[in-house]
């Protein structure tokens, strides 16, 4: 009885102790300067809960130092929530020139002492300054040798793409500046018309083409190292298709594999459709336990023992092993249907 009363004891002041913190963020954000406010509802939610519990909330509201009249007590200076105050130094990865600003030759003579000034010091202020990118052609020149009977010529390094205008570089920056920062062909085309060079959208299309071709082993790479994870999270996601058969766009699907913590890494695989045969594929070789929601292609992957894949909900779903595996309302007919399979 001693133990359990404990335990009942440590349970309560745990919870009471979170209630508090809970409380005090949310009266801090109530009266604080901030741009999203919390309503008198959420408050009073939390309020009525620590009243029950007997908590003095105007104690707590001395506590925190956040009422209506009062500013919240600075941080001390070894406190991890103090932050400097002023601006902060440039940072010294970067490249530096050194402009020096000096009098003129008249200037450096006093008109009140006629004495000439003597330097004893400088000030110094930093400031950023943006050099734009720049295009250059590179002209590969082979030298070529003959004799009576031979000749030959100087090599070049390997390109990408081979017969092709574009550089490694510029291949790197139209991959990026559409993936990394959401730039469509068409504006970059825009871009470097700026620079007096013509790139039409068509031309960097076949870039990427071909970049896709070039970077698919290290594709290959990354679904081998994702797959190897003891529990891989998988969803689809639907994605506009362009289709010149149709008036309008179709829907195909994206569907993003996870690895877990000792393979942080996530791939991507697009299918035209939602079917099975999709996540069949990519998770052909795969054994091990697969995190996902109740659509009805993933049944099959867990009836078969010798498949090797073990059925894990996810949060939003709840694992009742190999039964129900989803709360929500648009996956119950999932459930009934395998209720019914199971008898």
């Amino acid at each position: 009885m001693v133990l359990d009363l404990i335990a009942q004891l440590d349970a309560e002041q745990a919870r009471r102790i979170k209630t508090e913190n809970l409380l005090r963020q949310l009266l801090a954000a109530r009266r604080g300067k901030r741009s999203e406010q919390i309503t008198d509802e959420q408050l009073a939610l939390f309020e009525s809960e620590l009243k029950a519990q007997g908590v003095n909330v105007e104690d707590l509201l001395k506590d925190d130092g956040t009422g209506p009249d009062d500013k919240a007590p600075p941080a001390s200076p070894g406190s991890t929530e103090a932050k400097p105050r002023g601006r902060s130094p440039l940072p010294a990865h970067l490249k530096r020139e050194r402009i020096v600003h000096d009098l003129a030759e008249a200037e450096k003579h006093c008109a009140t002492c006629e004495q000439d000034l003597r330097e004893f010091g400088e000030e110094t202020s930093e400031r950023y300054e943006y050099i734009p990118a720049q295009l250059i052609v590179i002209e590969d020149v082979c030298k070529k040798y003959a004799c009576e009977c031979t000749v030959k010529t100087a090599g070049k390094p390997s390109q990408p793409i081979e017969k092709s205008t574009a550089g490694a570089s510029l291949l790197s920056q139209v991959i990026v500046a559409k993936h990394a920062d959401h730039l469509p062909l068409h504006r970059q085309a825009k871009i470097f018309r700026r620079f007096g060079v013509d790139l039409s959208v068509q031309t960097m299309c076949g870039w990427m083409g071909q970049c896709a071709g070039l970077l698919d082993p290290l594709y290959r790479c990354l679904k081998d190292f994702v797959l190897s994870s003891k529990v891989v999270g998988t969803d689809d996601t639907p994605v506009k298709v362009l289709d010149r058969n149709l008036p309008h766009t179709r829907k195909g699907r994206i569907w993003p594999y996870v690895g877990d913590q000792d393979h942080p890494a996530v791939i991507y695989d697009y299918t035209p459709t939602r079917e099975r045969a999709g996540p069949a594929e990519f998770l052909k070789d795969y054994k091990g336990h697969l995190q996902a929601d109740a659509y009805v292609v993933y049944d099959s992957f867990f009836t078969n023992p010798e498949r090797g894949l073990v059925e894990v909900g996810c949060w939003a779903h709840y694992p009742e092993p190999g039964i129900i595996r989803s709360e929500r309302p648009r996956d119950l007919y999932g459930a009934v249907r395998r209720l019914q399979k199971s008898g």
